[in-house]
């Protein structure tokens, strides 16, 4: 793959993570694998299938801590009020930049804003970023231990 596509097909990879956490946050009876095996991959470059179902397995696998973290540093919200895009981007955010350490925590969060603008509400990217913007100031400050 060339270096001046893997941005491209990175933003495509997360498109379909995010649908897929999105998904599986909805229906809690569907597990990762069988989600993975309904979405057509065969229509995906066979690396951007593979990095979208590496950030799913991530996901699901660090969905406890990425909860955890939310509940410390969003005061007054529930992660189950948030709107359901939302959530999965800010999942998908926390999980690939700060406790997987895939990407760079701001290309983590730069990311999951412009996902949401694609997937979400008006202010979704406004809430994501701000929601990212402060766990992130509270890891600077040595209150988010990413490992």
């Amino acid at each position: 793959m060339g270096k001046d596509t893997l941005p491209q097909r990175r933003r495509r990879a997360r498109e379909i993570a995010l649908q897929l956490i999105y998904e599986l946050d909805l229906r809690e009876d569907l597990a990762p694998g069988d989600a993975l095996e309904m979405y057509p991959f065969d229509a995906e470059e066979p690396d951007v299938a593979e990095y979208a179902k590496a950030l799913v397995w991530a996901s699901h696998r660090r969905t406890g801590e990425v909860d955890d973290i939310l509940r410390e540093h969003i005061v007054g919200w529930r992660t189950e009020r948030m709107v359901a895009v939302d959530r999965a981007a800010i999942r998908l955010a926390l999980c690939e930049g700060l406790l997987e350490h895939t990407v760079p925590v701001a290309v983590a969060i730069s990311e999951a804003v412009e996902l949401t603008k694609m997937f979400g509400t008006v202010e979704s990217s406004r809430f994501v970023n701000g929601v990212l913007g402060r766990i992130v100031r509270s890891d600077d400050d040595g209150g988010v231990d990413g490992e």
